[in-house]
């Protein structure tokens, strides 16, 4: 149980890397194309940083198990989509439809590549290491 804890508290470094990543599509590659592409080169961006990142953390706190593992990405699952819809509109001021504007994929809003990468990467991970 000690390592779901971890892995909650791991979570953190997540979103910062996400916030982190966003702030750099805005400052630096957004006003150099459009919006939409600017968001598919972000999503990119956040699977890879997020990528090495549980790299890093499954080497250090190894994850016991292939139920672990799924406990774990849906753990990070709700917590990323609580912290999307919390901080993105009471914090940031986005409105519902803004929010909800992300998860269109049939626009080409592939923001859900990064909800079900952090949900399947620790099996696979966990898989991969063991």
């Amino acid at each position: 149980m000690k390592i779901i804890f971890t892995y909650a508290a791991l979570w953190l470094v997540l979103a910062v890397i996400a916030i982190l990543n966003g702030g750099l599509r805005e400052k630096f590659y957004a006003p150099l194309m459009n919006e939409l592409t600017a968001h598919q080169l972000s999503t990119f961006s956040a699977i890879v940083l997020f990528s090495l990142c549980i790299w890093i953390f499954t080497g250090l706190w190894p994850i016991a198990s292939a139920r672990q593992a799924v406990t774990i990405g849906m753990m990070w699952l709700a917590m990323t989509v609580a912290f999307e819809f919390v901080f993105g509109h009471f914090v940031m001021g986005h409105s519902w439809e803004r929010l909800f504007h992300d998860y269109n994929i049939l626009r080409g809003r592939v923001w859900i590549l990064v909800l079900i990468w952090t949900s399947v990467a620790p099996y696979l991970f966990y898989r991969f290491r063991s």
